[in-house]
């Protein structure tokens, strides 16, 4: 089954292997996550599953999304999010079916998605680690600063604004990003605890989505194909 599960960040901590070997964790709590509406081929224009995750107060919600969520019969959810699926997949979901931590049985690698931290205006040495002008003498007390930018102001070198893209100071941070391939070290289904290997963007409480990794490093992928192939020997 083709899933997506939403989850928040609790933190971070360590697990020690049986060899001894110390291993730094994330520990996130994942669902459980309700199907609240299902989107077909023919009233919407394609397939895809939408979820909801996290109880809020009927008063901080809208009436819209409070009548949305009671034709799924539930509860108001605080975050709702979509995963694209097949037709003959998504005729595997019914609307309000719990969708938990089983999804991801048998999975050794997760993609991880969230919002990282945001880190205001900053300039461009922290935000596209310049090295800045050279701190000797001659050099006026703006050793940070971008230095010039005026051959690019255009295309062709001079006239109207500059051009996109260029490195320039300004927000940093507080953006969607993903990171790919991270190792599930431990899944907890009592508690809906899920621990991957290493971090995970965003600050603690944080809301982020879960979905089987789509695309393996070569490394990771012989690992599933070993490992594949083992169960198949074991299961003759």
């Amino acid at each position: 089954m083709s899933s997506m599960l939403l989850g928040k960040k609790i933190g971070m901590t360590r697990v020690f292997t049986e060899a001894g070997v110390n291993v730094p964790v994330t520990v996130l709590q994942v669902g459980p996550c309700v199907v609240t509406q299902l989107r077909t081929v023919e009233n919407d224009g394609y397939s895809a599953v939408q979820i909801g995750y996290g109880e809020i107060k009927p008063r901080n919600s809208t009436m819209p999304l409070i009548g949305h969520d009671h034709k799924a019969g539930t509860t108001p959810k605080r975050t709702h999010r979509e995963f694209h699926v097949t037709p003959a997949q998504l005729a595997e979901y019914t609307l309000g079916q719990a969708l938990t931590l089983d999804v991801l049985k048998g999975l050794m690698y997760v993609d991880v998605t969230g919002t990282n931290k945001g880190k205001g205006f900053q300039g461009t040495m922290k935000r596209h680690h310049f090295k800045g002008l050279f701190a000797s003498h001659g050099t006026e007390r703006k050793h940070r600063s971008p230095g010039s930018i005026g051959s690019l102001c255009s295309n062709r070198g001079f006239g109207g604004g500059l051009v996109k893209g260029k490195k320039m100071a300004g927000h940093m941070g507080d953006v969607r990003c993903t990171l790919r391939n991270l190792d599930i070290i431990r899944i907890d289904l009592e508690n809906n605890l899920l621990l991957v290997k290493g971090t995970v963007p965003g600050a603690n409480r944080g809301t982020i989505a879960i979905r089987p990794a789509v695309r393996l490093y070569r490394s990771k992928a012989k690992k599933v194909v070993d490992a594949a192939a083992k169960a198949a020997a074991a299961a003759k």
